[in-house]
């Protein structure tokens, strides 16, 4: 499934399958983790979820202020009504995990009603779209070639999804392929915190 413009407000997410990586001790070693297919409807559907989506992990925008944004904000959204928040990247399950756990964040080693934990992250899921199925489903994929040589990844945005339909969505301005600027304001946490307070 693929868009070739931006899905926004009402639109039906794409409903694809992630390949993610779940902690398993059963498995033991110093790499205790097995494949697990996790879809879009396991983690949306019924749900009322924050997902941000960025260019990359490790990246600098997206490293000292998109994720830790929105690590920070966890709580009050929560208290908002939201169910989860998960950051999205074209990238795959183990630059994924690396990343947050170079951010600081604390991983979730038993809970497993996430359907991405164990193994993943107490707050803020991060969530590898490795293949772009997803990104591309949103209409958002954006290659870089002699910018920056990152290939096909996501441009920035973020959105709230209430099972499996778009209720907000925030799109960075300027969506082009190759683009020069990256910017960071309309996606970051602050102004879906703010709507997030305003449903009330």
């Amino acid at each position: 499934m693929s868009s070739t413009t931006p899905l926004t407000d009402g639109a039906t997410i794409p409903n694809v399958v992630f390949k993610c990586r779940v902690r398993d001790e059963s498995i033991g070693g110093e790499n205790p983790f097995a494949w697990k297919d996790v879809s879009s409807a396991d983690l949306f559907a019924g749900k009322r979820s924050v997902v941000f989506s960025l260019p990359g992990a490790f990246t600098p925008l997206c490293s000292s202020r998109h994720l830790p944004g929105y690590e920070a904000a966890y709580d009050e959204m929560k208290s908002l009504g939201v169910d989860d928040v998960y950051c999205l990247s074209v990238n795959d399950a183990f630059v994924m995990r690396q990343w947050g756990l170079h951010q600081g964040l604390e991983e979730e080693k038993t809970d497993a009603s996430n359907p991405l934990n164990p193994g993943n992250f107490k707050k803020v899921k991060l969530l590898g779209d490795g293949a772009c199925e997803f990104t591309r489903g949103m209409g958002m994929s954006c290659t870089w070639t002699t910018e920056r040589g990152f290939g096909e990844r996501s441009w920035r945005y973020a959105m709230v999804i209430n099972d499996m339909r778009i209720e907000k969505m925030y799109i960075e301005p300027g969506f082009e392929q190759n683009s020069g600027p990256d910017p960071g304001t309309v996606s970051m946490a602050e102004n879906v915190l703010a709507y997030l307070k305003s449903c009330k």
